[in-house]
């Protein structure tokens, strides 16, 4: 997943993010705009809404290319 999240960044292309938000598995189409492996976080920016999200990257289930 790391090497998939660093690609999206280095090409911005979207991706497809699955993760773990109060018990619940949402998916969300968008754009990687930072990945901190060492501190664990990475920020996404969303398809819809263009909000900025910052996340934890134990809370990420799966990362597909779009």
């Amino acid at each position: 997943m790391n090497f998939t999240l660093l690609e999206a960044l280095h090409t911005n292309k979207q991706v497809n993010l699955t993760y773990y938000k109060q018990v619940q598995c949402i998916t969300e189409t968008g754009f990687i705009q930072f990945v901190d492996s060492l501190g664990g976080l990475f920020v996404f920016i969303d398809d819809v809404f263009e909000l900025k999200n910052k996340m934890r990257l134990s809370e990420l289930i799966d990362v597909r290319l779009a």
